[in-house]
């Protein structure tokens, strides 16, 4: 076996991959021991490895198994005796199916060979059909053998790719192969006589296109994009570019080498960047990587098959992107060491100063984004700095209001860094430091109370012009000059009043405790204190006055009316006493009966339940059923007590055996006798029937009007009906007139016998009544105003309705007339006319010439 590592082979072992072979050092393969070999091929696998590489190269070595010589001398290698038949034969020709000769002179059938691959190399020129090999059977010299080959790239597609002769056995390849499309083909090879039987077993025969160097080595993208930070090291890693060979990768056609062909730019170094050959991995080669100088380089990469031969082999280019990020390796610094700024006293969310910075960083990324601290001049905290996401400028704002009487200027000292941290090795710049100077303004503030809300206590009913207090307020503007008044802005009784210049609370009306306006023993009142400054300003206090109770109301009972049983009995009267004032100047309560009039002790007993409560019961075994006002005194335990005497409007009334006053009983005790409660009852009864009565009348009246046609009420019909209006004549002698004229006539008879065209107002026109609309039960309100249109359109249409519209006929005078046709005279359209003439036709015409005549006379 020949082997060459390009080393020189040193330590190169051999291995195979049967126990009865091995292979020396020299490359010389040896049977370990006998071994008897089958009528086939052997094929075995050499493995050639490098114990110090670790690199393995393996070959496959395939001998035909020839019959056994005579002598026992070697054999060349990879060959076999060879019968002296058999060496005449061509050296393309293969025997599969070989006969051979036993000793007694019998043929006997061997296994089939294995026949070793058929190398095919691609893209070969021709001309075509280009012989491949001769297949052929040792029959063939007694019969006639017809070959034949199945299999993809045969019968199958690809189909034809290859051929055999039929006859010769000569097999061919009919076109141009492509090892990408396909790098191998399995065909059968079959051997039949001319009847079509078979005379050998099928024989696999394996074609192998060998690989040229075709393809050029393709990236898998042609723009690259990497980063790395700016100031690595040299061998830091960036990015990896790849690119493949559709060639054979174990062949050097399919072995690519990359190298850097150009950098762009230049700068600082023309090999900042290095690539590995084999595997397309770029790292940096040398220091000095800026973004602020190149942010960005372009390389473009070579990739070469042929292991990089750039004699031999075939190249492709890439383009890398490498983009240099930034780092925090510079601080941000203030363009100038002082700033100024101005805000008047009392303001708040104020920008009083705008702090500006340089960064040389990339911009809005955390390394060029600015954080201001302020680090001495503002121990209260009334300032902060917060920074502008668009220009990193730092806006110097008053979270806390400033008082001008307090601090007339803040001195601040400001410090600025990044999100970021610096990069290591980086220091902070002395221009990271500036001082902030800011002036306050004094501006007029509004009067304050120092005590708001201010509480005192005093008695209720103190008189008006009392000096309660004085609420005086307190002007903060201790350098301006100004004058502070008073006045009531909320008092909601009235009750006070204040003196506009030193803030003097007097009371304007009597302070009752009980009044509306307290609300848990306290009034609240507001006033306002104004200065006189430009512009004024004012502030507002509360006066809250707690007023303490006296004894000025006296007690109440309740209930004010109450009813008893007529006998003694368990039903007594609970009385309540209440009072307006609070403890001490309430209960408990003393109860009692007046001695004046005598009747109420005699009748009426009063029990103390405890101290608010009392009992009212009859003393007697019998009281006369009615009303009865009992008078009960009660007193409070005020200092000095008040008393106060209630009547107690108490009915007196019959019970039944649970104690309960009967209907009759109250109303007895209401003091109605039997008659009136009797009369009350027939009242009642009369007002219910009529009530029905009513009712009656009024569906009845609805019936009637739902089976009615006419949309108008008979009362209504004036062909029926004389409506009197108004009567302005002399007496009964001017109604002395027939009505019967005026009335309809019973029958048609004379309206039937008179000439056509002539008839009386008062007769109803003869013919066919047209059909009025029915008026339906319950009208749907959207049918109303189709029912009176369609009422209305028949009415419009009927002859027979009143008013009957026919010639006016006041006396029939026959059908004839001896005077002649008056139709023939006509008047004169013109106005000039003159009637003077009428003067001259004599005393009959003396009226006509006068009324006509006469000139301009009016």
């Amino acid at each position: 076996v020949k082997f060459n590592n390009c080393a020189g082979n040193k330590g190169v072992r051999y291995e195979t991959n049967s126990l009865d072979f091995k292979v020396r050092a020299d490359g010389t393969m040896y049977a370990v021991h006998q071994v008897q070999m089958p009528s086939k091929q052997l094929i075995l696998m050499v493995t050639a490895w490098d114990p110090q590489t670790l690199g393995r190269w393996e070959a496959i070595i395939r001998f035909l198994v020839g019959e056994k010589l005579q002598h026992n001398g070697h054999k060349p290698k990879g060959r076999k005796s060879i019968p002296g038949e058999l060496a005449q034969q061509q050296s393309d020709t293969l025997l599969p199916w070989r006969q051979h000769q036993s000793a007694n002179g019998l043929r006997r059938q061997k296994r089939d060979w294995v026949i070793p691959p058929i190398n095919v190399p691609e893209n070969s020129r021709g001309p075509f059909p280009q012989q491949l090999v001769r297949i052929r059977s040792d029959k063939d010299k007694e019969i006639h053998i017809r070959y034949s080959i199945t299999g993809v790239g045969a019968d199958q597609p690809p189909m034809e790719v290859f051929s055999i002769d039929p006859v010769s056995g000569r097999m061919y390849v009919t076109r141009p192969m492509d090892r990408e499309e396909r790098a191998s083909y399995h065909l059968r090879a079959h051997a039949v006589d001319m009847n079509g039987n078979k005379v050998e077993n099928p024989i696999d025969l394996y074609i192998y296109v060998i690989d040229m160097n075709d393809n050029r080595p393709e990236f898998i993208n042609q723009v690259y994009n990497g980063s790395v930070d700016e100031g690595s090291k040299p061998g830091t890693y960036v990015m990896t570019v790849t690119a493949n060979d559709a060639d054979d990768s174990t062949t050097a056609n399919g072995m690519v080498r990359y190298r850097i062909v150009t950098q762009t730019p230049q700068s600082p170094s023309q090999n900042m960047f290095t690539i590995n050959s084999e595997t397309g991995d770029i790292v940096t080669v040398a220091a000095g990587l800026d973004r602020e100088k190149v942010q960005q380089y372009i390389v473009i990469v070579q990739a070469t098959d042929m292991e990089g031969n750039l004699n031999y082999g075939l190249s492709n280019t890439a383009t890398a992107i490498i983009t240099v990020t930034d780092v925090n390796d510079n601080p941000p610094e203030f363009t100038t060491s002082t700033y100024s700024g101005e805000v008047p006293e009392n303001r708040v969310e104020v920008v009083v100063a705008n702090l500006t910075v340089m960064d040389r960083d990339q911009p809005h990324s955390p390394n060029w984004n600015a954080i201001y601290r302020i680090i001495s001049g503002d121990p209260s905290g009334h300032f902060t700095i917060r920074t502008d996401p668009v220009t990193n400028e730092g806006m110097v704002t008053v979270v806390k209001a400033v008082d001008y009487e307090m601090n007339r200027a803040f001195m601040l000292t400001v410090m600025v860094s990044n999100q970021a941290p610096l990069a290591s090795g980086i220091q902070m710049s002395f221009q990271s430091t500036a001082g902030v100077t800011i002036s306050v303004t004094d501006v007029n503030e509004a009067p304050y109370f120092p005590t708001n809300h201010k509480l005192i206590r005093l008695e209720e009913g103190v008189p008006t012009g009392t000096v309660l207090t004085t609420f005086s307020a307190v002007d903060p503007d201790r350098f301006m000059q100004q004058a502070v008044r008073y006045s009531k802005l909320s008092d909601p009784a009235n009750w006070l009043n204040i003196n506009a210049t030193n803030g003097q609370i007097t009371t304007a009306a009597v302070l009752d405790r009980e009044s509306d306006y307290i609300k848990n023993n306290v009034y609240e009142a507001t006033f306002l204190a104004a200065d006189n400054g430009i512009p004024p300003a004012s502030g507002t206090g509360t006066l809250q006055i707690y007023l303490i109770d006296i004894n000025d109301n006296a007690p109440e009972l309740l209930p004010k009316e109450a009813q008893i049983c007529e006998k003694p009995n368990l039903n007594v009267i609970n009385i309540t006493a209440t009072d307006a004032d609070i403890d001490p100047n309430v209960g408990p309560f003393v109860f009692e009966l007046p001695s004046v009039p005598s009747a109420v002790r005699k009748n009426w007993t009063i029990t103390r339940l405890n101290g608010d409560y009392a009992q009212l019961s009859l003393r007697i075994m019998y009281l006369e059923a009615g009303v009865y006002d009992v008078p009960i005194i009660v007193t409070d335990s005020g200092n000095p007590p008040l008393y106060n005497t209630s009547v107690i409007k108490v009915k007196v009334c019959p019970c039944d055996e649970n104690g309960d006053c009967t209907t009759i009983g109250a109303v007895a005790a209401a003091g109605l006798g039997t008659g009136a409660i009797i009369a009350i009852l027939i009242c009642i009864i009369i007002l219910l029937t009529m009530v029905l009565l009513f009712v009656v009348w009024m569906k009845r009246r609805e019936k009637e009007r739902h089976t009615k046609q006419l949309l108008i009420d008979p009362e209504d019909d004036v062909r029926d009906n004389i409506l009197k209006y108004d009567e302005e004549g002399g007496g009964e002698e001017d109604q002395d007139y027939d009505l019967s004229q005026l009335q309809q006539p019973e029958t048609m008879d004379h309206v039937l016998n008179k000439a056509p065209g002539v008839r009386r107002v008062d007769e109803r026109p003869i013919g066919a009544e047209p059909q009025y609309p029915i008026r339906p039960v319950i009208p749907h309100p959207g049918d109303i105003g189709d029912f009176i249109n369609e009422g209305l359109r028949a009415a419009d249409n009927d002859p027979t309705a009143p008013p009957y519209d026919s010639l006016l006929v006041f006396d029939y005078e026959g059908s004839g007339s001896t005077a002649g046709s008056v139709s023939s005279l006509n008047s004169s359209s013109s106005g000039d006319q003159d009637y003077d003439y009428l003067n001259d036709w004599g005393p009959r015409f003396k009226k006509l010439a006068d009324m006509y005549g006469g000139g301009e006379e009016d």
